[in-house]
């Protein structure tokens, strides 16, 4: 099979859809790699280290599109991407299409394109592999995300996670006790704060609780949402539905119940966000002011440690690819269910997917 491996073009996004050891593992099956000129660049992947692992480079991205049966991208496709694929070759990548504009959809559609998201491949159990890789990078960011933007010279109120001596530490709200969630506590609580999770699931919150007996557990409830909104100086929102839009669980009201200068990072907003006021932002421009709110709401989050998410979400993804290379994208989909229900467009049909009304550009 002819792979395709372009270069994003998304701003700030630096992660590559397959590193050289990728490339190597696949040709060694058989199947023609090609990579765009500079593709791995940002995640400090040589053009040289490709083509050892015998890669071939291509210079245009019409190219690297128009040669393959199965493209690997980190982000969905924009609209002249789609319009540059083979009419019913196979597209995998953290698609998030429940949130793009639907003629992004109607244009895979048409090409008969298979578009499968890493972010909805789940097992039997429930597990989701390459997601919880990328989730991982998330929450773990989350807390050195806030400490920098709680500082005066961003804007902040002038807090020190840990606190010290006679000064008590930050208190840290986390919406949603999921992979992002624990990882989140894991790294606020190795920075000292104060953490409370909230969380619909009893099992979630008894895991943490057992885990990190230090961690407050709260029911996710508008009314406890509320009270802990109230006290705390950094919210956290780490809501994941699969294939659907991020359910809005903290509505305007209560921001406006917060204190002033606190801070919002909105880590579902690739999904469309968990908080009524959130809107996507962007690395060069990360935050804004709502209600007295800074809110942080960046899309890709880990893009920005593209070497990490790179291998973290490759080594979780690998046996995925390998299947629909070897397979073919349809006998690939027919045998496998964790790839079956990670579809979102096959044979010009919507599979698997919760539309909503995308309110921002892309």
């Amino acid at each position: 099979m002819n792979i395709g491996i372009p270069k994003e073009r998304r701003p700030f996004e630096y992660r590559v859809g397959l590193s050289p050891a990728g490339v190597e593992m696949l040709v060694q099956r058989g199947h023609t790699v090609f990579v765009e000129h500079e593709a791995g660049l940002g995640a400090g992947f040589s053009d040289q280290e490709f083509e050892r692992a015998g890669a071939h480079l291509v210079y245009s991205p019409h190219e690297v599109f128009g040669r393959a049966d199965l493209l690997l991208k980190v982000t969905r496709p924009m609209q002249d991407e789609i319009e540059w694929l083979n009419q019913g070759a196979a597209l995998m990548g953290l698609l998030h299409l429940a949130s793009t504009r639907q003629d992004r959809i109607d244009s895979l559609l048409a090409n008969k394109i298979t578009a499968i998201a890493y972010e909805q491949i789940r097992l039997a159990d429930g597990s989701m592999p390459v997601l919880r890789a990328l989730s991982q990078i998330g929450g773990l960011m989350a807390a050195q995300i806030a400490a920098r933007l709680l500082q005066n010279n961003w804007g902040g109120k002038g807090i020190l996670l840990g606190g010290v001596a006679g000064v008590p530490p930050a208190e840290i709200v986390i919406i949603g006790g999921g992979t992002s969630g624990t990882c989140a506590a894991i790294a606020f609580l190795g920075m000292g704060a104060h953490v409370t999770v909230l969380d619909k699931s009893m099992d979630a919150l008894q895991r943490i609780h057992e885990r990190f007996p230090q961690v407050v557990t709260m029911m996710s409830t508008r009314r406890n949402i509320d009270r802990a909104c109230a006290f705390a100086d950094v919210v956290v929102g780490a809501v994941l539905v699969p294939g659907e839009r991020s359910p809005i669980v903290v509505p305007r009201e209560t921001l406006k119940d917060m204190k002033q200068r606190s801070l919002v990072i909105d880590l579902s907003i690739d999904q469309g966000g968990s908080f009524e006021t959130s809107r996507p932002t962007t690395h060069d421009h990360p935050t804004y002011i709502e209600e007295g709110i800074m809110h942080y709401c960046v899309p890709n989050v880990p893009g920005v440690v593209a070497r990490t998410a790179t291998h973290a979400f490759v080594n979780a993804a690998m046996p995925y690819i390998i299947e629909v290379a070897d397979s073919g994208a349809a006998a690939a989909i027919e045998s496998n269910p964790a790839l079956a229900i990670a579809v979102n467009t096959h044979a010009g049909e919507m599979r698997n997917l919760q539309r909503w009304a995308a309110q921002e550009e892309e």
